[in-house]
């Protein structure tokens, strides 16, 4: 049978700013990539989406970003490869802290938005991520865009690495439409359904992502889940296999 992770961000709120339904979207993902406070999230919030993380079974990964929280981490920052390295630990430590009280644990590291990006070509900051990744935990997973650079500085340094694909998300030249455009995410059910299986089976990325930012994601992602069984494909976590 075809296996596949189906990933999510989640723990997005902050304060009494509510932002997704995590309780909902836990029930159909299998790895919950969890804002460690620095573009979103705050203690509470950390706490509260591992705590529901470890009820459902779902694997715990950070989504470490930049120290953005006006901007949602989605803008890039020009920062020394040192300070980079010390954020994402900090933002390890704290998440792997919340975790460990929920009865989990970290497995794997996803870095977010504008870092995302950034690692993918931008060397310096890639191997920031990785170093602070393996001096935290080396036996840590990094879920990353195929053939980037932070993939390959990982195998590198002996961490595990995994690919992934974005089922509500536009490409362009094997590349992420930009957010600024106005099709860049992808709204439409079926499509989001049509993209997911067509990953899945296409044996090209170990996980797929729905964002817990858009509206309806829980829903969306129990009728990506639903169509992947219908298919005959598996979904279980990419960390620990």
């Amino acid at each position: 049978m075809a296996t596949i992770d189906l990933n999510a961000d989640v723990g997005e709120s902050f304060g009494r700013w509510t932002l997704g339904d995590d309780a909902a979207l836990m029930r159909s993902i299998s790895s919950a990539n969890i804002a460690c406070g620095f573009h979103a999230g705050d203690p509470a919030t950390m706490r509260r989406t591992c705590a529901i993380a470890v009820q459902h079974g779902v694997t715990i990964g950070a989504h470490v970003s930049y120290h953005d929280l006006p901007g949602f981490g989605r803008r890039f920052i020009e920062i020394s490869p040192s300070d980079l390295a010390a954020d994402v630990l900090y933002q390890l430590g704290a998440l792997s802290g919340m975790a460990t009280a929920a009865g989990g644990s970290v497995r794997y590291v996803k870095p977010h938005g504008a870092l995302y990006h950034a690692v993918t070509d931008h060397r310096d900051q890639a191997a920031a991520v990785v170093a602070a990744t393996a001096a935290f935990d080396p036996s840590l997973t990094v879920l990353a865009f195929p053939d980037s650079i932070i993939l390959r500085l990982a195998a590198a340094a002996g961490l595990g690495t995994a690919t992934e694909a974005f089922a509500d998300r536009r490409y362009r030249d094997s590349r992420l439409v930009d957010r600024s455009e106005s099709d860049a995410v992808i709204t439409d059910a079926d499509e989001v359904c049509d993209a997911a299986l067509a990953w899945a089976t296409g044996g090209t990325a170990d996980s797929l992502c729905l964002h817990g930012d858009t509206p309806g994601a829980a829903a969306l992602a129990s009728r990506v889940r639903a169509r992947l069984a219908a298919a005959g494909v598996a979904v279980q976590p990419f960390a620990g296999r």
